[in-house]
C-alpha cells in the first residue's frame, strides 16, 4: 500500500495546483469536501458555491478543472445539474457527489456525461484525490480524442477539395507536354482555392486555366473546384474568351458563402498548329514565356476586373500572344512570388520571380517548375516559408523539326519507360501531375 501511495504522490505532483469548483449547497457537507483536499495528496485550489446560478457566474469569470456538483440543489436536481454544468464549461471534467442510497444515480451520471461520481461519508483522503486526478486527465484524454478525430475528418475532407482541385489533363494528342505542380501552404495548415485544369477539345486546341480564389479554408477550396469544373464544362461545350469569364463569374456569385470573396484567374487556349495563344486575364498576375534559346520573358495581357469584384463591369477582351516554335507557356498563382524575402517585409514580388525564372531558363520542363517553386520556397525560409499556397502549370509545344524540347522529351520518356512514376504524393505535401500526354 505504501508504494502505491507514493506512486499517487508522484502523479499528483505532475498536475500543477489544480482548480476545483465545489457546487454544494450543504455546509456539512462543504466542510466535509474541505477536510478531503487539506489531507489529499493532490494540492487543489478549492472554490465553494451553493447553487447553480452561483456556479454560473463562477464559470464566467474562471474555468477550473474540475467541478464537484451535488445532486440536490436549490435550483438544479439529479441529471439536470450535470447537464447545466456541460452546458455552461464542456471541456471541465465532473465528478458527481451523491448519497449513501444513490450509487445508481452516480452511474446514471456518468452514463450523462460526468468523468466519475463518489458517495459522500465513505471517502478517504487518497481516493478522493485520485479521483480527482483521473477525471481530470479523463477529461483530457476525451477532448484530445475528439480533436483528433477532428483534425482526422479536416484532413479526409481536404483532401477529397484538393483532388477536386488537381485535375488529369484531358489531352487526346501528343502535341503538348503538361508539367503541373500545386503546393499547399505553410506545412498545409491552411487549405486555399488555387485551382487549374488543362483539356484538349476534339479539334486539337489547347485549353488551360489557372485560377485563385480569396482567402482560405474549405468554402474557398469548395468554391475553386466548382469553378474549375464549370470551366472544363464550358470549353467541352465550345465557350471560350469573354463569355466564358461572365459565365463564371455568374456561378461564383452564386455558390460563393461570403459577399466579399473574389476570384482571379487567366484563361488560355492554343489551336492546334497555331503560333499564338489567345489569353483572358481576369486580375490574375501575368504568364512567364520560355523560349527554345533559354529565354524567360513575362507576359501581361490587358484583363479585366477579377470575379466577384465588379459584377456590373462584365468585360474581359481576348488578346494574343505569340508562341514561337519550341516555346512554353507557364502558369502560376501569386502565392509564388507573394512570400517574403529574408527577415524583413520585402517580397520577391514579379521581377524577383523573373529573375529567378530566367537563371533557371535552361532547365527541362520539370526540373525548371519544381527548382523554382524550391527556389521561392528557400527564400521565404527565414518567415516560415510560403505562406499562401502555390499552383503552377508548364504547357510546352513541340513536333517541329529540329525542336530542342524534343531531346529533353525523349529523355524525360526513357526515364519514365524505366519505371519511375512522374505522379507522386508525398503526405499531402505536394500533389504533381509529370509531363502527362495523351496519344
Amino acid at each position: 500500500m505504501r508504494a502505491v501511495a507514493e506512486g499517487d504522490t508522484a502523479a499528483a505532483r505532475q498536475l500543477v495546483q489544480p482548480s476545483v469548483l465545489l457546487i454544494e449547497d450543504d455546509p456539512g457537507d462543504a466542510l466535509l469536501v474541505e477536510e478531503l483536499v487539506a489531507d489529499s495528496a493532490l494540492d487543489m485550489r478549492l472554490q465553494w458555491v451553493r447553487s447553480m446560478a452561483e456556479a454560473r457566474e463562477a464559470l464566467t469569470l474562471a474555468v477550473p478543472d474540475c467541478v464537484l456538483l451535488d445532486l440536490h440543489l436549490p435550483d438544479a436536481h439529479g441529471l439536470e445539474a450535470v447537464s447545466m454544468v456541460r452546458s455552461l464549461a464542456d471541456r471541465v471534467a465532473v465528478v458527481v457527489l451523491t448519497g449513501l442510497a444513490e450509487e445508481e444515480t452516480g452511474s446514471a451520471a456518468v452514463a450523462a456525461g460526468a468523468q466519475d461520481y463518489l458517495v459522500k461519508g465513505r471517502v478517504e483522503p487518497e481516493l478522493f484525490g485520485r479521483a480527482v486526478r483521473y477525471a481530470i486527465q479523463r477529461k483530457q484524454a476525451e477532448q484530445a480524442a475528439v480533436a483528433l478525430q477532428a483534425s482526422q475528418m479536416q484532413a479526409q475532407e481536404n483532401a477529397r477539395l484538393e483532388r477536386g482541385l488537381l485535375p488529369v489533363p484531358l489531352l487526346n494528342s501528343a502535341g503538348v507536354d503538361v508539367v503541373a505542380r500545386y503546393r499547399p501552404g505553410r506545412a498545409q495548415a491552411l487549405l486555399g482555392g488555387d485551382f487549374y485544369d488543362i483539356v484538349q477539345s476534339r479539334d486539337g486546341t489547347v485549353h488551360a486555366l489557372i485560377g485563385d480564389v480569396s482567402g482560405h479554408g474549405p468554402d474557398e477550396a469548395a468554391l475553386g473546384v466548382a469553378l474549375r469544373i464549370a470551366w472544363r464544362t464550358l470549353v467541352l461545350s465550345g465557350v471560350t474568351g469573354s463569355e466564358q469569364v461572365g459565365r463564371l463569374e455568374e456561378i461564383m456569385l452564386a455558390e460563393r458563402v461570403k459577399p466579399y470573396v473574389f476570384a482571379t484567374l487567366t484563361s488560355l487556349s492554343v489551336p492546334a498548329g497555331a503560333r499564338h495563344a489567345r489569353l483572358t486575364r481576369a486580375g490574375h498576375p501575368g504568364i512567364l514565356l520560355r523560349t527554345a534559346g533559354g529565354g524567360v520573358e513575362w507576359v501581361e495581357v490587358a484583363g479585366g476586373p477579377a470575379l466577384g469584384v465588379a459584377p456590373d463591369v462584365r468585360l474581359w477582351p481576348v488578346e494574343e500572344v505569340p508562341l514561337p516554335a519550341g516555346s512554353a507557356l507557364v502558369l502560376f498563382t501569386d502565392g509564388l512570388f507573394e512570400g517574403h524575402v529574408g527577415q524583413g517585409r520585402e517580397r520577391l514580388g514579379e521581377q524577383g520571380l523573373l529573375d529567378l525564372a530566367r537563371e533557371l531558363g535552361a532547365l527541362r520542363p520539370a526540373a525548371f517548375v519544381d527548382t523554382l517553386i524550391q527556389r521561392a520556397e528557400n527564400l521565404a525560409e527565414e518567415q516560415g516559408g510560403l505562406a499562401d499556397d502555390v499552383a503552377v502549370v508548364h504547357l510546352h509545344w513541340h513536333g517541329d523539326p529540329g525542336d530542342p524540347g524534343d531531346a529533353h522529351r525523349n529523355e524525360d520518356e526513357a526515364v519514365a519507360q524505366g519505371g519511375q512514376a512522374s505522379t507522386a504524393v508525398d503526405n499531402g505535401r505536394r500533389i504533381s501531375i509529370g509531363e502527362q500526354r495523351r496519344g
